[in-house]
Parts: structure tokens; sequence; C-alpha cells
């Protein structure tokens, strides 16, 4: 059983981080040791973080945990560490021709303490990469990862403290409880991923110390399959979006728009790309649980509502229903064209349920993506460079791929965030580093400036030097 972290050692602790943080600011050479020894230590333990995963879940893929859970990782360590020095240079600006010789520039400083709130569906990644990020920009950090993967938040703990001290990283674990406690702590810096409606509270929450919060949200991401683009190759990218960890990924394709003439060959596609990789769910290694009881349910609502709809749902690997209810299986799952009345086109639905809609003009599925609240990702498939272009300025989404899903997220170069219900801010490479750092301004003035010259009594020189300016 995983230990609770008393809600009345929450405070102190952040008190212990910040008191350490300003009596000694990480330098470079701080900033780069623990960023390798983190990278050390976390790579020696995937086989630990894999078994914690799995055990969470159930059964979880262990070649989807490496990737998703670990490459990741490693992967925005390495570009912090090549690219690190280069963004704490300070940046020189422009000064304008009247204010020479005085000279400007931008100073990168750490905030102080960053609050990071972690999610169950990837509990290492999304704990560890916002982390990973902070600690570059110079900042201490206090993680609260999810209540729902205990064994994979006490195997965090263990990792961060043979990593760090403990005034330089803090771990709290415990119910929404502690969460909601920790959420409402001063921070110099809070950043939570989860959902849209935990996101509110916790945005709520960190209001009145108006503490500057980065939501990580999600929402329904759309895909578009453009009319003569190849359904099969379609249907294989779509699939290893939607289905890897079983759907359970805010960025995997919510619901599908085919033409309508290839709606049916898309769905036979897509049916033969998924057996090929799942021929059976029974003890299947590569495919994952639900992680818990509640989440399962909700997705069982979700056909039972679409089927109450006179919906046709279609199943695409067969399972023995009860024996799949026990182990927390659900089966990739076509829900064919569903209306906006239907829960499946209501919520968010994160998990391995993906409806099918058809369409005839781009137009159309541009205005029903837009009469949505603004989503995390946007999937579009098309070798016309022109209706690809017209798909991106037509829309406002928190990122997007272009024939293929997901993988944007893997790119350490790119910004990651939502725009509005599906977030605020960013994270990943330079743009995290500047989340968790004050970008400071400053002028520095010359020994002689004309400027001096401007001063009461206004008359005269200061008259003439008003209407040059004015002019």
């Amino acid at each position: 059983m995983t230990d609770t972290t008393p809600i009345a050692d929450l405070a102190p602790t952040l008190a212990r981080l910040r008191a350490a943080q300003a009596a000694r600011v990480p330098d470079y050479a701080q900033r780069i040791d623990d960023l390798e020894r983190l990278r050390s230590a976390f790579k020696a333990r995937l086989d630990a973080m894999n078994a914690a995963v799995s055990a969470d879940f159930g059964h979880r893929s262990r070649h989807e945990t490496l990737v998703s859970d670990g490459m990741t990782v490693l992967g925005e360590i390495d570009h912090l560490r090549r690219h690190l020095k280069r963004w704490m240079k300070p940046q020189r600006r422009r000064v304008d021709m009247l204010f020479l010789p005085a000279r400007a520039q931008v100073r990168v400083q750490p905030l102080g303490v960053v609050g990071v709130i972690s999610p169950w569906n990837y509990p290492v990644n999304l704990a560890l990469m916002p982390l990973a990020v902070a600690i570059a920009a110079g900042n201490h950090v206090y993680l609260k990862p999810s209540e729902h993967t205990p064994r994979t938040s006490e195997f965090l703990r263990t990792l961060l403290a043979d990593v760090f001290p403990a005034e330089r990283v803090a771990v709290a674990l415990g119910d929404g409880d502690v969460a909601a406690a920790f959420s409402a702590l001063p921070f110099d810096h809070l950043f939570f991923t989860g959902s849209t409606a935990v996101g509110r509270k916790v945005l709520a929450a960190a209001a009145p110390n108006l503490t500057p919060v980065t939501l990580e949200l999600g929402g329904k991401s759309p895909a578009i399959v453009a009319d003569g683009y190849p359904l099969d190759r379609a249907a294989a990218r779509i699939a290893s979006g939607k289905w890897l960890n079983a759907g359970q990924t805010c960025i995997a394709p919510d619901y599908v728009y085919v033409p309508r003439a290839q709606r049916d060959a898309f769905v036979a596609a897509l049916a033969q790309e998924v057996r090929a990789r799942y021929p059976t769910l029974d003890d299947n290694p590569d495919y994952t649980r639900i992680v818990n009881r509640a989440q399962f349910e909700r997705l069982r609502g979700y056909l039972d509502d679409a089927r109450a709809h006179g919906l046709t749902v279609m199943p695409l690997v067969a399972v023995d229903d009860a024996r799949a209810a026990e182990r927390r299986v659900l089966p990739p799952t076509l829900v064919l064209e569903p209306g906006d009345d239907a829960r499946v086109m209501q919520d968010e639905i994160f998990g391995p349920i993906l409806p099918i809609l058809s369409y005839d003009e781009l137009d159309a599925v541009l205005a029903a993506v837009n009469r949505r609240d603004r989503p995390l990702a946007l999937y579009h498939f098309d070798h016309d460079r022109e209706r690809t272009r017209r798909v991106l300025d037509g829309t406002v989404v928190g990122g997007a791929a272009i024939n293929d899903t997901v993988l944007q997220f893997a790119q350490a170069d790119l910004p990651f965030g939502g725009v509005g219900p599906s977030g605020m801010g960013h994270y990943h490479g330079r743009e995290g580093f500047l989340t968790f750092s004050k970008q400071t301004s400053v002028f520095w003035q010359a020994r002689f400036t004309g400027m001096a010259l401007f001063k009461p009594p206004y008359r005269g020189l200061a008259d003439r030097l008003v209407k040059f300016l004015t002019r």
C-alpha cells in the first residue's frame, strides 16, 4: 500500500524547496548534472518502470510502455542537455535609435518552485518530462503523481529520492483531497495534465494565489481522411494512434471523417488492420487493459448509449464478454455515424472506441470541427497540399500531424499544448524552458545619453525635442 502524504506536510515541504532554491539558484553545471543523473538512474530502471506500470493497469504492453514512457523521457532529457547552454544565454535586443548608445537584452531566470500534477494514462512520461524541463530551467520541483497508478507513483518517488536531494525535488502521494490541497499551494508555477473538468478545478484553486498555470488537457481530436488518400495507409496510421494504450491517450484520434463513398471500404481496411495486430485479446501481451473499473464502466456506458440510439456498434475483435469484463479488456470498437446526441460525440472517449462519420464536402467537416471545443490535436490524411493548407488555416487546434497520428508529441523541438478547453500554455523543448522561466527585460544605459537633456523645466530644447519625437 502506497503511503499518503499528510496534507499538513504540503506547505512546509514547499517552503523547504523554496528556501533551498533561493539560497542557491542552480547554475548550468548543476542543471546538467541533475539531468545526467536523472537520465542514468531512469535508464537503469526501465524494467522496474515497466513492471510498475503494467501492474497498475492489470496489464500494459511492454513495448508501448518502453516507447511512450521510456523513449520519450530519455529523448526530452537529451534534447535539454544539447541545447541548455544556448537557451540560458542572455539574448541581445534592439534599442531604438533615439536611445543609442544604450543596449538591451532579455535574461532568463528560474521561477522558483514548480508544482507538477501528473495523470495516470502515461504516468511516467507525463511526470518526468515536465519535471526535467523545470529542472533544466533552474527550478526546484514538487510532484504530485496520480493516485490511480499507485505502484508507478511509488516508483517515481523512489527514483527521484535517489537522484535528487529532498530540498530540490519532493513527491506528494495521495488521493483527490491531497491533489486539491496541492493545487492550492502558492507555487511559482503549477503544471497540470489531466481532464478538462479537473483542469477547471485546478485553475480555480490556483487563482487566489495568482499562480501561473499550464494546463495540458484533452478533448475530441478529429481525424480527416481526404478523398483519394490510400485507405489502407490511413487505416494503419489511425489504428496506431487510436489503439496505442487501448485509446487511453489525450491526443488519440477521437473520431474520423471519411468521404461518404469510401466509408465502408475504410471500415473494412480498419477492421483488417486491427485483426492483424490483435488476432485475439485473450492474454494478448500487446493489448493494454483499461486502467480501472470506473473507466471500464464509463466506456461500456458509451456503447450502451450508442446501441440505445440505434447505432451500429462494431467490435473488431471477438471476446468472451464475461472474461473480458472481469479483466477490463475492451476490444477495439467502431461506432458508425453517431449524431451529436450520442455520448461518444459529446465527451472525450479516452478508450478504444472510434466513431466513424462520412462526409460530402470538406467545408462541412471544418464547420463541424469548429463548432466543438478546440481540440488538442488534429489529423489530416491527404497528398493535396492546397487542401491540407485549407484544413490547417481553417481550424485552431493544439497541434496537428499530417498523414500520421500522435507522433507530434514525440518531437522534442515542437511545443506541445492545447487551446481553451484543451489546455493553455506549452512545454517540450525551448517552449517548455521558457514556460518555467521568467524572461526579464534589461535596459543598459550608456555613460552619456541625450535623454539626460529631456527634463523640467520643459522649454527651449525640450520643446524642439518633443516636436521632433512626435513628428
